[in-house]
């Protein structure tokens, strides 16, 4: 006859606050933490042992999370090099620029590992939102290093572009093309792994829905500087003329436009910050959360859970000192990207090209990582988390964060994109959700996703550096205001000739 220990221990098992667990995977009242596996370690993220054993730190380092992971750490040695290019070769921009870029992945590998094992000693909720923050430190990083080398131009000057330390529009590109690399790049390249492992792979409809509902807000919140400007774009003036009359617009100069641009992408950004504040503890808050109920349907189906139980762990100690090292790797190199993105604009590579493309696949690297392994492995609703949740992070947070990091530096870091980006984001927002509708996903979707990123590349190749032309910005601003200063001097002239007619 059991006794009311042993009641109370199978009542917190039932409610996931237990450590031990049956081992039948298939029934759902299956305890969901990992307990005492053959009377041994009891939690899943415990290695058994304490402090710091150089030997193995290195051996778990290089075995990392799955079989892709392992292979991108042969591309450590770039690390090191990249570092001596930069002392030994400051001559050679772009070959510092390629060394720092292809040594990031590994270091943005390693920061992903390490926040898996830290969250792996957290419980379940906790974890996941503690591994998908440690998954966009590098690009919450990578923001703050570009606002802070961002130069404004001396009076006189244009704006520029990111040859002439204009970095402005280059962020973003970034925060936009971090959407889209998470939306289509990554999630394509779930649904189409899960899909090579299962003919139709089937995901929480909770998640589908709030993910895709929390990123059309988040988009609108971004869309609202640009439509703001893009509405009243055609009714500014260059400023106090020197015309021989006053016109009825000579107050609404395009200088009182782009303060109000960034009034109110600052104040905006204060919004969209505390809505993911929210956010958060929404998900944390409550164990009936959007991530318990993940938990719930992902524990029990995933492939490789006894190999990932029997995996050698960090201690503490050790995950303290991954997360360390990868973070001064992680930033190290970053500076130097920035330092050489004027070499790279000037060699030729677009603007938009660099921040919408190039930048957001090397600083999500970690996370796209350890989503395609999540849905080779079955567990597509974890996956489809750490493609959603990084979206909505960086929609909700990281761009505006770096806003309000340009606010405190005095720099004009506004959310008034262009045009051509933020129709992509929105359109990659309805696909996403068109996709997500069924609750299913094959590989053909994950495919057509992966040719619509495809696609955007080509296509951001092409689009003009903000010198050129641009749709949004202070240069297009200044256009639509000399023409309607051209056409106040048309109007002029004329009336000069009828009063010397008469």
């Amino acid at each position: 006859m059991p006794t009311s220990n042993s009641q109370d221990t199978a009542d917190n098992l039932v409610h996931g606050h237990g450590s031990q667990h049956t081992g039948d995977r298939s029934n759902e009242n299956t305890a969901l933490l990992p307990s005492l596996i053959s009377g041994r370690v009891a939690h899943e993220g415990e290695s058994g042992r304490h402090g710091f054993h150089p030997r193995h730190f290195c051996s778990v380092t290089y075995k990392s999370s799955n079989v892709v992971s392992q292979y991108v750490n042969f591309l450590w040695p770039f690390v090191p090099l990249a570092i001596i290019f930069r002392y030994a070769l400051p001559h050679h921009p772009l070959l510092i620029f390629g060394f720092a870029y292809v040594g990031m992945i590994p270091s943005a590998n390693l920061l992903g590992f390490a926040g898996q094992e830290f969250a792996k000693k957290m419980p379940k909720v906790a974890g996941i939102l503690i591994e998908t923050t440690f998954g966009s430190i590098v690009e919450i990083i990578l923001f703050v290093v570009l606002i802070v080398k961002h130069r404004e131009p001396v009076e006189g000057e244009t704006t520029g572009n990111g040859d002439e330390g204009n970095f402005i529009p280059i962020i973003q590109a970034a925060i936009l093309g971090s959407i889209l690399a998470n939306l289509l790049f990554c999630l394509g390249l779930c649904f189409f792994v899960g899909g090579l492992q299962k003919s139709a792979q089937k995901f929480h409809p909770v998640i589908s829905e709030t993910g895709n509902g929390l990123l059309l807000v988040a988009a609108f919140g971004l869309l609202i500087p640009s439509a703001f400007y893009s509405a009243l774009k055609g009714e500014t003036t260059v400023g106090k003329s020197s015309l021989g009359f006053v016109t009825l617009k000579e107050k609404f100069t395009t200088e009182a436009l782009q303060r109000d641009i960034l009034k109110i992408s600052q104040l905006t950004s204060i919004v969209l910050i505390i809505a993911f504040g929210c956010y958060l503890f929404f998900n944390a808050q409550s164990q009936h959360s959007v991530l318990h109920e993940v938990i719930e349907m992902d524990e029990h189906h995933d492939l490789d859970s006894h190999e990932d139980q029997a995996r050698m762990r960090y201690t503490g100690t050790e995950t303290t000192v991954a997360l360390i090292i990868s973070l001064v790797f992680a930033t190290l190199l970053l500076i130097y990207l920035v330092e050489q993105i004027e070499a790279v604009v000037h060699s030729g590579v677009p603007d938009q090209f660099l921040g919408l493309i190039l930048l957001p696949f090397v600083e999500k690297a970690a996370e796209h990582l350890t989503a395609i392994d999540e849905a080779y492995d079955g567990v597509i609703n974890v996956a489809l988390y750490h493609c959603l949740g990084p979206s909505i992070q960086t929609a909700l947070f990281n761009g505006p964060l770096v806003v309000i990091v340009g606010w405190i530096l005095n720099k004009p870091m506004d959310l008034n994109f262009e045009i051509f980006m933020i129709v992509l984001v929105v359109l990659g927002i309805v696909v996403v959700g068109n996709f997500l509708r069924d609750g299913e996903s094959n590989w053909l979707e994950g495919l057509l996703l992966v040719i619509v990123y495809i696609i955007i590349a080509i296509a951001s190749w092409y689009y003009p550096n903000p010198d050129v032309a641009t749709s949004n910005g202070i240069e297009g601003l200044a256009t639509s205001a000399s023409s309607n200063e051209r056409l106040a001097k048309i109007w002029a002239k004329i009336y000069d000739n009828r009063n010397q007619q008469r």
